[in-house]
This record gives structure tokens, sequence and C-alpha cells, in this order.
């Protein structure tokens, strides 16, 4: 379906699956990090299953759903961390390789005038460095934003502090993407390309969203 990026004074980005083909990179590391700190290969595809289902939406509560509801121990802070801290090192060295989207580039000189932003259920940090490593971030001239603050919660912020004019657009892969971008009212495109949602066409036909395959698919 055709949409028509130029009337869009804000566009939002999700990150993993969006800007980058990063999906099962994440995947990946959720399951050699719970297999690194003792997990039968049966408890690591539980969190993975959970990292799946719950796409978009930051580790911090993954990790604490992990330990309470599959390992069956009380999640501590320092467990807690020491978990954040394991997938930190297994994930960064797979987003320095992963491919950056397709015609990303001519997307943004097609829409000079518009403001560009991530709001990734990542690490803010890490995607702030790592965007730089990659010379990504000079794309986004109105922020990366990211975990431990959730989607909504970035969204309802950078509303409020006039970073997000309308009429906006939220590009993502998730069905939390849908979800919290429609909640912040904001316009919304599914990419089907990259994304690990399993019944995406089926959810996307449910909700009438507009899909198209990738960043290249925007260019007018």
């Amino acid at each position: 379906m055709d949409i028509n990026v130029a009337k869009y004074k804000t566009i939002v980005f999700d990150c993993d699956g969006v800007v980058l083909d990063s999906n099962i990179t994440k995947i990946d590391s959720y399951f050699r990090t719970a297999k690194k700190l003792g997990a039968t290969d049966a408890q690591a595809q539980a969190l993975v299953d959970h990292h799946v289902e719950f796409g978009g939406i930051s580790r911090y509560p993954k990790f604490v759903w992990y330990i309470k509801e599959v390992l069956k121990k009380e999640p501590t802070q320092a467990e807690v961390q020491e978990y954040l801290d394991a997938f930190s090192l297994a994930v960064k060295k797979g987003l320095m390789r992963c491919k950056i989207a397709d015609g990303l580039q001519a997307l943004r000189d097609q829409t000079p005038e518009a403001k560009w932003m991530v709001v990734s259920g990542g690490d803010q940090q890490e995607i702030r460095d790592l965007f730089e490593k990659r010379a990504l971030a000079h794309l986004f001239d109105s922020g990366l934003f990211g975990s431990p603050a959730n989607k909504d919660e970035i969204l309802k912020r950078e509303k409020e502090n006039g970073n997000i004019i309308f009429p906006a657009l939220f590009i993502g892969d998730s069905k939390y993407d849908y979800e919290s971008s429609t909640r912040a009212g904001l316009d919304f495109v599914f990419l089907s390309s990259w994304t690990d949602v399993p019944d995406w066409k089926v959810f996307c036909q449910m909700h009438q969203i507009n899909v198209v395959n990738n960043v290249q698919s925007l260019i007018y």
C-alpha cells in the first residue's frame, strides 16, 4: 500500500527490524545469555519465545519475567543486572555486523523538513553508541530513545516537550509498535521484511494496518 511520507512532520522509527536487520541477532543473544548463566535449552528457548511474543518491549521486564516464571526465583536487582550485562555483551558484536536498511539515506533526502527519531525497546545508551559507530546518528535529528523507558512513556514525553510534531508517522515491525504509536495518536506503517512476529499478516489484516516490505518501499 502506498504511504505518502511527504505529508508527515515527524517520522519515528523502531530500530530492530526497521533500521537494522537485527531481530535474529537479538533472538540469538537472548538464547546465549540464558545458556551462559546456566539455563537448559528448554529454559533458554522459553526466554526467546517470550521475547518474540512481546517484541518491541525492553529487555528489563523480560529478564524479570524469566527469572520469576521460568527459573521460579524471586528476581533480585543484582541478578537482573547480571542478565542485562551478559545480554549487552552478547548483542553488541552482532549489532555492529547486521545489515542497515537500504534506502534510509534516500528517504531522509526526500523528507528534509521532517523530524526523524528512533524510539526503540533497546537500551538507549547502547543504541546511541551503536548509531554513532555505524554513522547513522546524524539522520535522526530529533533523537535516539530507548530503555529503560518504554515506548508509551517515550512517545508521551516527546509529545509533551514538543519533539513530536503532528502529523506524525511511526514505522515499526511489532504489535507493540502499533499499539503504543496508536495510543499516542501517530499514524503507523508495518514493515514486514525483517519482522519476527509469526502471525503478522493476520494481525495487520485484523487491525487494517498499512504494510510495506521495508524502508526502501517508502521512497516515493
